[in-house]
């Protein structure tokens, strides 16, 4: 007769130290062993030491649901993400991670494909786990109007930026309008006024918002810009960066801004291969300050975006709604980061 077969797992709750253990060890009950655990009052403090000294004695680690009977609190945040690869969504999540394991908490992540015909299944999922919380990242349109069909019941923030019919939700964001300004401005501020603004794809939230704030500055300056529409990637950008170049040169603009830096590294490689230089002669800002940007050729002129900062925002506003406080959320600020492929004409 074949034995049954014992897995690693099983192996290793056989291993661990149980709250039995703990209580013989320290001469007590295991009632009182619990009380010590999951932090109730009305032990005396040198039974409390007692049972402390035999824990880290035995290395006894408490059970997570069992916690979560007591507590009510799984220690779960639920994260319903698209799956993308792009370095904004990726960088979101991985801030957002990394600040919910500074709070003692552990994400449950659902990826979805399209965002706005799935998020009411992963939603769903993630609620019959348990979490205590719900973080949304979304970048693109047309999720909302599933969300204002949803009650989850637990705590909600979205990691994004807020689309203009948005109304009751939380939302923690970069400030992409900011961003978009303050690079077209520098440009202007450096003496140029024939400007190109490279979109993103007109499907993504944020890329609106940069094209919208991009196209009033440079109105507000007397300036009507040409428009060219990318999509994220480099070779869009290896692509639009070609097409400048079958302008006429009094056509050509001096400066670029792209409305991300992958498409900004496209741009200028094209530039180059022709025999081009930049800035010397054509300026270019990008937006996000990917890890690359200050290697690039020239170290890239760009917008950073602090998603350390947007992952913190989002994990305080959780815990302030789990405690029944409101999120006291506010848009995270850009920053305009300088380097070497915006020349002054001044």
């Amino acid at each position: 007769m074949l034995k049954p077969t014992v897995t690693f797992v099983e192996e290793e709750m056989n291993r661990r130290p149980t709250l039995a253990q703990v209580a013989e060890l320290a001469g007590v009950s295991h009632q009182t062993v619990s009380r010590v655990v999951n932090g109730f009052e009305g032990v005396r403090p040198a039974t409390r030491e007692k049972v402390q000294a035999a824990i880290d004695e035995l290395g006894y680690r408490r059970n997570a649901a069992a916690r979560a009977l007591v507590t009510s609190e799984s220690k779960l945040i639920g994260v319903v993400a698209m799956g993308s690869f792009l370095y904004g969504p990726t960088s979101t999540l991985a801030a957002l991670e990394h600040s919910a394991r500074d709070h003692g908490y552990m994400i449950l992540l659902s990826t979805v494909t399209h965002l706005e015909s799935d998020i009411t299944r992963a939603v769903q999922q993630s609620l019959e786990r348990g979490v205590d919380a719900l973080v949304i990242i979304a970048n693109r349109n047309g999720y909302i109007e599933k969300l204002d069909k949803l009650d989850p019941g637990v705590p909600m923030v979205i990691a994004g930026p807020r689309p203009h019919n948005a109304h009751g939700h939380n939302f923690a964001y970069v400030d992409q309008e900011q961003g978009a300004e303050m690079a077209v401005q520098h440009l202007v501020d450096i003496g140029h006024r024939k400007l190109c603004l490279i979109t993103g794809p007109n499907d993504w939230v944020d890329s609106q918002q940069r094209f919208t704030a991009a196209v009033s500055t440079c109105y507000k300056e007397g300036l009507n810009p040409l428009v060219k529409f990318g999509d994220w990637s480099g070779e869009a950008g290896y692509r639009i960066g070609q097409e400048l170049l079958d302008l006429p040169i009094t056509k050509r603009p001096t400066a670029i801004f792209s409305a991300n830096d992958a498409m900004a590294e496209g741009v200028i490689l094209a530039l180059s291969e022709q025999g081009l230089r930049v800035p010397d002669d054509m300026s270019i800002v990008g937006f996000d300050d990917d890890p690359h940007s200050a290697f690039f050729t020239p170290p890239l002129t760009t917008v950073r975006q602090d998603f350390t900062a947007q992952g913190q925002l989002v994990l305080d506003a959780l815990i302030r709604m789990i405690g029944g406080l409101d999120p006291d959320l506010h848009p995270v600020p850009a920053e305009l980061i300088v380097r070497s492929s915006t020349k002054s004409l001044i």
